[in-house]
């Protein structure tokens, strides 16, 4: 966002903007969300439908998209709907330290973390100390504070993107959403699954009774939940490594889909009870890792992290003798986007038209090919009777 000289000091003038490439295809009421959050939505919707605003030169609606080098001329005031923004937080010296600490990959769009295990993503009732909470560790004067575009839960370590601005945080959310962020995790699961390799489709719904904190598989009512496997090594039938790809997003999907399959991952007492841990030296923490990551930059290119395990997780593997060149923790498969239920009606109509058409040249073909009709022939028009000449 580039701001006019008539926006440096004086609210009581016209404001004028020049759309930064952040926001290429933002809304322009999200827009004001972003950049002017104190002006409130009706104000921006009365702007609007009396052309006080305008995108060069041209009246907008407030659901208009706005293109990057675009003018936009915002009138004085607005400002009755002051909202306070969000105090930054003092962090002490050991929460900046943890916070930088985490930091395994930078880009002008995001940073990118390697989340301990026992640290939540966001905070809750009873959850102070949290990696939203470390995000003000990155703040330095006006910059905006880093968003938070995707999760893991408490006890899952790994790769975590964290986005710099409002505009990276839509482009990346978009990627999620649509399923074009790439995400590959690691096990160690009980047991061995007797295929190894292939995809878990089971529809995943919260369990009643457990307050939304714990999920099920619900076949009726279920939201669709795919999961790809690869069994990567095997600790005889005591336990296995496994490579995990979502190929879609719902929550604790990977935990449930394992310990549905029988073969719950070590350490996750939630869903597996207790059959989750093993004998021996073994750690009973979590042994769930989100080990790469690989999604499409607002800036041009790919931005494609791998994180190191945890400490834990590392010496069960070295205790159970796997040996980690075994995976270079590769994109199992394509994960297509899921389509929404009016693009599938699209994709029918579009379809169903196509083959219209393809029947409709099949027939001219067949014409063209048949060998053409005689047309019958007028019947013949007889003479006429000629009249016996009588006598007269």
């Amino acid at each position: 966002m580039t701001l006019g000289p008539a926006q440096k000091g004086d609210a009581q003038r016209v404001r004028q903007f020049t759309v930064a490439p952040d926001d290429e295809g933002v809304r322009l009421d999200r827009w004001f969300k972003r950049h002017l959050p104190q002006v409130g939505f009706t104000t921006v919707t009365r702007w609007a439908r009396t052309g006080q605003l305008r995108v060069d030169g041209k009246r907008v609606k407030p659901e208009d998209r706005l293109a990057a080098g675009q003018v936009l001329r915002v009138p004085p005031g607005g400002e009755q709907d002051m909202r306070k923004p969000r105090p930054r937080r003092e962090l002490s010296p050991e929460e900046i330290a943890q916070a930088k600490g985490m930091v395994i990959h930078e880009t002008p769009s995001a940073i990118v973390l390697n989340k301990p295990p026992g640290l939540a993503t966001q905070g809750g009732t009873k959850t102070l100390h949290h990696v939203d909470g470390l995000l003000d560790a990155f703040v330095a004067g006006d910059e905006p504070r880093p968003r938070l575009v995707h999760r893991l839960d408490k006890d899952t370590s790994g790769v975590l993107l964290v986005a710099r601005t409002p505009g990276s945080a839509a482009h990346f959310s978009r990627r999620f959403s649509g399923r074009s962020a790439r995400k590959i995790y690691w096990a160690l699961v009980v047991g061995v699954p007797e295929v190894s390799e292939g995809t878990i489709d089971a529809p995943l719904a919260k369990q009643p009774g457990s307050g939304g904190e714990k999920m099920h598989i619900d076949e009726e009512n279920g939201q669709v939940a795919r999961t790809r496997y690869r069994v990567v090594e095997r600790a005889g039938n005591r336990a296995a490594w496994v490579e995990l790809e979502p190929l879609t997003g719902r929550t604790h999907q990977l935990r449930v889909h394992m310990a549905a399959m029988g073969h719950p991952i070590v350490g996750d007492g939630k869903y597996g009870g207790p059959d989750a841990f093993l004998t021996g030296s073994v750690s009973r923490k979590m042994h769930l890792h989100a080990r790469r990551l690989k999604i499409d930059a607002p800036e041009g290119g790919t931005i494609d992290v791998t994180a190191d395990l945890p400490t834990h997780f590392a010496a069960s593997m070295d205790q159970l003798g796997f040996d980690l060149t075994a995976s270079k923790a590769e994109p199992l498969v394509y994960a297509a986007p899921e389509r929404s239920r009016t693009e599938k009606k699209q994709a029918a109509k579009a379809h169903a038209k196509q083959f219209r058409k393809a029947r409709r040249g099949e027939r001219r073909t067949r014409g063209a090919d048949a060998p053409a009709k005689r047309k019958p022939a007028a019947p013949r028009k007889s003479a006429s009777p000629r009249k016996p000449k009588g006598k007269g």
